[in-house]
């Protein structure tokens, strides 16, 4: 029962990633670009465009204090160089809350793992390997410095502040994400752009007047099937009511 869920609930996020990069154009990749394929990679920005140039380096070559960013599946995943090839990053999980297992917890993080960590909103901030973090996709390094509001701070107070932060943390997908951990980190705030662009969608999607004749459908069709009860016509009624308000 635990795996279906979980499979549905994959799939649920994966269709919400594809409808919102639909809409979205994802940061550092302009129209028919091709994403970096090399396992560490470094961007800078060659003069006459705003595109990252990417080159092949090492993770010796990164600084303590670098921002860190991989892709994902469904999102980008943010970390803190520290140092000696370790990075901090705060990424959801269950187990440190069902057991006391060092050798366990600190074992790469699984898929469910981390979905039952975003559903009880339990974290940490963790310190792993640069190839176990990247988990075979491209790092750019410090990519967010040039669209961030702030200027960076020193790169040893990022470091320090990344270092003093590992442990447990509570998660939310919306409010306190590894975006909001690396930005602190290194800009003093914590911001996260995917959440804002995210919100953006929602709005736009409420703006929608199609969403509100669908709503309006969906509620005649379901007093149609199920019959006319308050379970089916206040929902039928309130939903495209809040819709027509807040658009």
């Amino acid at each position: 029962m635990l795996d279906s869920l979980i499979f549905l609930l994959q799939k649920l996020i994966l269709l919400a990633h594809v409808t919102v990069s639909s809409l979205l154009s994802p940061r550092g990749v302009e129209n028919g670009d091709k994403p970096p394929t090399k396992q560490f990679e470094r961007a800078g920005i060659p003069a006459g465009t705003g595109a990252p140039q990417y080159t092949h380096i090492h993770h010796h070559i990164f600084q303590p204090g670098d921002l860190l960013e991989v892709p994902r599946t469904l999102f980008t995943h943010f970390g803190i160089y520290l140092g000696d090839n370790r990075v901090a990053h705060l990424i959801p999980d269950i187990l440190p809350v069902l057991k006391r297992d060092d050798r366990q917890i600190r074992e790469m993080v699984t898929n469910t793992r981390l979905l039952l960590g975003v559903l009880s909103k339990n974290a940490s901030v963790r310190v792993d390997t640069v190839e176990d973090f990247a988990y075979g996709a491209a790092i750019l390094v410090n990519v967010m410095d040039r669209v961030a509001p702030r200027p960076p701070l020193d790169n040893a107070e990022v470091a320090r502040r990344a270092e003093k932060l590992v442990g447990a943390v509570t998660y939310s997908l919306l409010w306190n994400n590894c975006e909001h951990f690396v930005t602190y980190c290194r800009y003093g705030a914590a911001t996260s752009n995917q959440t804002e662009q995210f919100c953006e969608w929602c709005k736009s999607l409420i703006r929608d007047q199609r969403c509100l004749l669908l709503s309006v459908l969906l509620g005649m069709a379901s007093m149609v099937c199920l019959g006319v009860s308050l379970s089916t016509a206040l929902p039928s009624l309130l939903v495209p009511f809040t819709l027509w308000m807040v658009s």
